[in-house]
């Protein structure tokens, strides 16, 4: 569920005054998302979401993630587009929280990617970073190497409570993984966390981006390694070779990966899935059990973790090297 700030249709109302969107003609909680509340909503002129940043949120990063919207919105990248006031600046407050309104996105996400939707989403991928290089702002990744071993520390014994020995494994493979983290691939703005519920399709084609909350600056070929972990395991949790070589090769056709980039690859994969493990793995165990955050099974990514450290180049991934 993601509403946790109820709003009233009075304090809502007033809220809207600010803009020229009309009379509020209705709205209600999306129940899809984890970190903000956001709610549909319907006016005389038009539908948008209306965004409530919760406590998860820190708010000196609200105008990079807005205006990083604005600014991918201006090359044409579509993503939602913050909604401006007759006066101030797209972020407001209401019921005691930042809040946004937002233009609606048409379409609707894949529970079931295919090959060729993975093909959309490396192009989009690539031409969001290649949007994204003038971007003036910067934010740090939060959740890059530098943040995962304080996580496994944050949750001490109890990650041997979900698989025996866990422990151990995730902090070898960080001992590895920070030994050998590259710093001079090309970096960039990233979305970070390209999950399928975050990429619109509409009538058979990729119809825009969406939840941006985990934008920063880090490794561009690291985005494409957290997507290919997002998108191309199947639920039996088999990789799905053709998915990858459809991912890679979208990318690649707008931005070409360097041969370093290519080589690194399968490190960044390593690395990708073991934040998304580290971070369901600590939800999973300090998430009160009568928290509105559904719990994501840190097993998952434990498997793909274990497929990752054994791929030896991008042939694997179903993409042929090159000389």
């Amino acid at each position: 569920m993601a509403v946790y700030t109820e709003v009233g249709e009075a304090e809502l109302s007033t809220f809207l005054a600010r803009y020229d969107v009309g009379q509020l003609l209705s709205y209600k909680g999306i129940a899809e998302g984890v970190e903000n509340s956001n709610f549909l909503l319907r006016s005389e002129g038009g539908t948008f979401i209306l965004t409530l940043y919760e406590k998860r949120v820190n708010r000196a990063d609200l105008p990079f993630f807005v205006g990083l919207m604005e600014h991918l919105a201006g090359k044409g990248l579509s993503c939602p587009l913050p909604v401006q006031p007759r006066e101030g600046d797209a972020l407001g407050e209401l019921a005691g929280r930042p809040a946004a309104l937002f233009t609606f996105l048409e379409g609707m996400w894949s529970r079931r990617p295919t090959a060729d939707q993975c093909g959309a989403l490396g192009k989009a991928l690539a031409g969001m970073h290649l949007a994204a290089s003038d971007f003036a702002l910067r934010r740090e990744n939060s959740l890059s190497v530098g943040a995962w071993r304080p996580l496994l520390d944050a949750c001490g014994a109890d990650a041997d409570r979900v698989e025996e020995g866990l422990r151990a494994e995730i902090e070898a493979e960080l001992s590895e993984l920070e030994e050998a983290w590259p710093k001079d691939l090309p970096s960039g703005v990233i979305h970070a966390d390209l999950f399928p519920d975050n990429v619109f399709f509409l009538q058979g084609e990729l119809s825009g981006l969406i939840d941006f909350y985990f934008a920063c600056n880090d490794i561009l070929a690291y985005d494409l390694a957290i997507c290919l972990c997002a998108w191309c395991f199947e639920l039996d949790g088999a990789f799905n070779v053709t998915k990858g070589r459809a991912l890679i090769e979208g990318y690649e056709s707008v931005r070409p990966l360097s041969e370093a980039e290519r080589t690194a690859l399968p490190l960044l994969a390593r690395g990708a899935s073991v934040r998304f493990l580290l971070t369901r793995l600590f939800d999973w165990i300090n998430t009160p059990a009568d928290s509105f955050v559904t719990k994501k099974d840190p097993k998952e990514y434990l498997r793909k973790s274990r497929f990752h450290r054994q791929v030896q180049s991008l042939a694997d991934y179903g993409v042929s090297t090159k000389a």
